[in-house]
């Protein structure tokens, strides 16, 4: 839960005629009122004789009757947001939190009946907003000099009274946020993400995989981005900013973000610690980067934290980085589930404390970093079956930090480490189900009939009753799987599988087989994920049919002899030397 505490304002009814309103993008629905200072007040969409102008003037009343100096920005407006992943609270739910809201800034206490006259309206299922105006019943200004700090404390209670998400503040580890005006901003340009999303990915990533200053730089002009160094009089690199091509402010200059402004470790100090020490140069063959890189996240798993408080902060530091490279090559097919990852474990990878950048699982970690990005050409084929070995060896890496985190009583880097675990976990699984698709030879047409039964009735595409195919497939599991809550889900699965042409019960016996199931949480699940592998491999497979099958075939003979002889067809033109011949476009 989190509130955010607008900067104050000076005009009560705009501000809620803009809550009650559709919004900028018409993304306000059902606006209604929760609760208020007075239950006997009425909600204005409700009530045909009481307007939002109404209510703005009872808020304003107490600041009209001030008889010492008004506050010339009387308005007190904070929002209280729950994250994406949370339940949807309820109407009354959403009263209690705003009632205690109020109380702890000081707006208006519990026991006080003199305290501001507020309001909260909800036009969102995962937030509400709480106008409230500065100006007791007594004649005095509330004192919200602390009002920041108490209304943290107190969501922190709520996230552990509703079970919601728990967060926490204060331990500088937190990640910069986009604003509401960047967010905004994306959405009129069409982008799919707020431009300072974009940068932090892909400064962490030219941070990950960097060696020196010169690499680092190099590295985040190739991603595509404007990179301006500050310079100090003695001709040091003392810092630098980024910006996003085509990100401008209304005077049509570059929107600069600093590393600092980006996240806690991407300031160019901490982005040197990357690479000092002792310099490294591993190298690997081609067809060995995913086994040596495994060996050394194996090794490093067991000596994370030996080192102390500081040197295990440095450690999970580099377990991140190497989790942000792996996700830039890891196959395609599961590379959503590895960026995922790295995102999530981004709070992890920094640890509330100086972190010490010399422990042994740090070289290793970065020894993986080094061969994954320097092989990237290498590693960033589809070679699931390579990659398998090493995202197992990540998961227990994971956990080995988890464990860690949980030792130093760091529950939110704790919490993320376990929800980046899980995401690798179905990385996993996901590729078993790919790999299993490509080696997957289906059986002969079954006759109808079975041993001990007459001739099974034919069924429609999508008809088939699964229970009997997970009980045919896997019987040893088939009780676990139909109690199972991810069952639907798993029935849901096969049933696509069945539409696609491939007998349900063949596919879901072979991806069972590819792995042990009996260590797994939810049998269910883990068959989710492996299917969905499957048939990820199996769309991309038909989809490379289909872009060999529409190829072009007229005139193929002689292309064919052209590029039997070494020499391109002469009927065939570069996109370049395309546009060339079109000569430049005629002015209107």
């Amino acid at each position: 839960m989190i509130p955010k505490e607008a900067a104050p304002g000076d005009d009560t009814a705009g501000l809620l005629y803009y809550l009650y309103g559709p919004g900028k993008r018409d993304e306000h629905v059902d606006p209604h009122m929760v609760v208020a200072w007075d239950p006997f007040v009425p909600d204005p969409v409700k009530s045909d004789e009481f307007s939002i102008s109404d209510l703005a003037m009872l808020l304003d009343a107490p600041v009209r009757a001030l008889t010492g100096k008004k506050p010339l920005l009387h308005v007190f407006h904070v929002a209280v947001r729950n994250p994406p992943e949370d339940r949807r609270l309820t109407d009354e739910e959403w009263a209690r939190v705003a009632r205690e809201m109020m109380h702890a800034s000081g707006i208006a206490p519990h026991t006080d009946d003199q305290g501001c006259r507020w309001v909260a309206v909800r036009h969102a299922d995962d937030h509400i907003h709480i106008v409230a105006t500065r100006a007791r019943e007594d004649d005095r200004q509330p004192d919200t000099s602390w009002s920041k700090l108490r209304m943290q404390e107190a969501a922190r209670g709520f996230e552990v009274e509703f079970g919601l998400r728990r967060l926490t503040h204060a331990d500088g580890t937190a990640r910069r946020w986009s604003k509401t005006g960047e967010a905004e901003k994306a959405a009129r340009r069409g982008l799919s993400e707020p431009v300072r999303e974009t940068l932090q990915r892909a400064v962490r990533e030219a941070a990950a995989a960097a060696v020196s200053d010169a690499d680092f730089f190099e590295r985040l002009a190739a991603a595509g981005l404007r990179v301006k160094q500050r310079v100090a009089p003695d001709g040091n690199v003392t810092g630098y900013s980024v910006a996003l091509p085509g990100d401008r402010d209304g005077g049509q200059k570059p929107v600069w973000f600093s590393g600092t402004r980006l996240a806690p470790d991407l300031s160019l100090p901490r982005v040197r610690e990357r690479w000092s020490g002792t310099p490294m140069n591993p190298a690997a063959a081609p067809a060995d980067v995913w086994r040596v890189a495994a060996e050394k996240v194996r090794a490093a798993a067991d000596q994370l934290g030996a080192g102390g408080l500081h040197q295990g902060a440095g450690d999970v530091a580099a377990l991140g980085d190497l989790i942000v490279t792996a996700a830039v090559v890891s196959p395609y097919l599961v590379r959503s589930q590895m960026r995922k990852a790295a995102y999530e474990y981004e709070r992890a990878s920094r640890a509330p404390a100086a972190r010490q950048m010399e422990g042994q699982a740090r070289e290793l970690y970065r020894e993986s970093t080094q061969v994954l990005a320097r092989s990237v050409s290498s590693v960033g084929r589809n070679d699931t079956v390579a990659a398998l070995g090493f995202l197992l060896a990540l998961v227990t890496a994971v956990e080995a930090s988890r464990r860690w985190h949980q030792a130093q009583e760091h529950r939110v880097q704790e919490e993320a480490a376990g929800r980046a675990g899980r995401l690798l976990h179905e990385a996993v699984e996901v590729t078993v189900g790919v790999n299993a698709a490509r080696e997957y030879k289906p059986r002969s047409k079954r006759a109808g009939a079975r041993a001990g039964t007459g001739r099974r009735a034919a069924t429609a595409p999508g008809s088939r009753p699964m229970v009997g195919t997970v009980q045919e497939a896997v019987p040893e599991h088939a009780r676990e799987i139909l109690a199972d809550p991810a069952w639907p889900a798993l029935r849901a699965r096969l049933a696509e599988v069945e539409r696609a042409g491939d007998d349900p019960a063949d596919v879901l016996a072979t991806v069972a087989a590819r792995r042990e199931l009996s260590s797994a949480d939810s049998v269910a699940e883990v068959l989710v994920w492996r299917l969905e592998g499957w048939q990820r491999q199996r769309d991309s497979t038909a989809a490379a049919g289909k872009s060999t099958t529409a190829a072009p075939t007229g005139g193929s003979r002689g292309g064919d002899s052209d590029r039997r002889q070494g020499t391109l067809s002469p009927t065939r033109r570069t996109p370049g030397e395309a546009q060339q011949r079109k000569g430049p476009k005629r002015g209107r």
